[in-house]
């Protein structure tokens, strides 16, 4: 699997995990120079606080496009250590 946006690689592995339709990418697979910790976190009631990442691709930000569980709830433990994409990055 790859995740792209702005016809960059952000991450490729052949070890996703899928959840609700989104692939997790491991941590280890992401092409870190493009990846800014934002300030954004949101909460899902069964797998716990998301903490995001915003894309930067040259001067092009995605800002909040990647997001992952340091940790996560019981029911969502698969996904720790994991990312997944939104906001037009393509995952193929």
């Amino acid at each position: 699997m790859k995740a792209i946006w702005k016809n960059t690689l952000l991450a490729e592995t052949d070890d996703t995990v899928i959840v609700e339709n989104n692939h997790y990418f491991p941590h280890e697979s992401l092409n870190k120079e493009f990846f800014e910790v934002s300030e954004h976190s949101s909460a899902c009631p069964w797998k716990g606080t998301a903490n995001y990442y915003h894309i930067r691709v040259g001067e092009d930000i995605n800002p909040n496009a990647a997001w992952f569980y340091n940790d996560p709830k019981e029911a969502a433990k698969h996904i720790k250590g994991r990312v997944a994409f939104w906001k037009g990055v393509k995952v193929e």
